[in-house]
């Protein structure tokens, strides 16, 4: 039994009615929280163009399944989790964030070989006091929208949570407090007399690591693919991305649009929920 969910910040009846015509579904199950479930459609065509018009995210589920069927939620943090690139907004405290989010998107883009780019955008913060990622953490990061009521979501259905990053771990290591995650990998930034040396600390946390990190986690709990999600944004996020069954692309770039499993545009990361409701 297939069924295709349609979501968005407000959804009319109108363009709920349209979509199940163009679908041919059988009936509209409202789910909450502006999210409905069209049951058996028969067709995909028009509704993905009727839906970027209409400002709506859409779903075409196979098959149904609850969110306790799964074992494992994977996360990138920068522009997923949070709404910040936390480099960019490092950089900016030294009044050259123009520059290094010029790098930042390059790399996303995937059009500059990744390790590279992050050398270059820490080498930029040499000599900033390591207070200012403390700074950081309280004047600029923000959860992404729904971000609580996904984890929180996830983590009553039973699944455990990783958060994997090219960031670094003096946010994951909050983040992890705050939202009560179970395994973090990030890159650790070089710290002498309290000041950033502009270099990392060990292996850069790049696309091959974060793959890594989802499988390690996979092997630990003994899960299978098809009992994996996971949510990136940017280029470095397709690796471990490939290694779930179910795989999101939120507000991602082109690149990572076109691999994913489902885009959300529109609506926050608690979208999730409805499509395993």
């Amino acid at each position: 039994m297939s069924y295709l969910v349609i979501q968005g910040p407000e959804v009319e009846t109108r363009d709920l009615k349209t979509i199940a015509k163009l679908a041919g579904a059988a009936r509209i199950e409202n789910l909450g929280n502006n999210a409905f479930r069209l049951h058996d459609y028969r067709r995909e065509d028009g509704v993905a163009d009727y839906c970027a018009e209409a400002k709506l995210d859409f779903a075409f589920v196979p098959e149904p399944r609850t969110l306790s069927e799964f074992r494992l939620l994977v996360m990138d943090m920068d522009s997923t989790l949070i709404t910040i690139e936390t480099i960019d907004e490092l950089a900016d405290l030294v009044g050259r964030k123009a520059e290094v989010a010029a790098v930042t998107a390059q790399a996303m883009r995937g059009e500059i070989e990744y390790d590279e780019s992050l050398r270059r955008r820490v080498a930029v913060l040499k000599g900033l006091p390591e207070s200012a990622l403390e700074q950081l953490y309280t004047e600029r990061v923000r959860l992404s929208p729904g971000a609580e009521r996904m984890i929180e979501g996830v983590k009553n259905a039973g699944l455990k949570t990783l958060l994997v990053s090219g960031g670094f771990t003096h946010v994951t290591d909050r983040l992890k407090a705050r939202l009560g995650l179970d395994y973090v990998r990030a890159n650790t930034l070089g710290v002498e007399n309290g000041r950033f040396t502009g270099e990392l600390v060990g292996r850069i946390v790049n696309a091959d690591v974060k793959r890594e990190a989802l499988l390690e986690a996979r092997d630990r709990l003994a899960a299978r693919k098809d009992q994996i999600i996971a949510m990136g944004d940017g280029a470095n996020d397709l690796k471990f991305m490939s290694e779930a069954g179910v795989s999101i692309a939120y507000r991602a770039k082109p690149v990572v649009r076109e691999k994913a499993t489902y885009c959300f545009e529109c609506i926050g990361l608690d979208g999730l929920l409805s499509l395993y409701a």
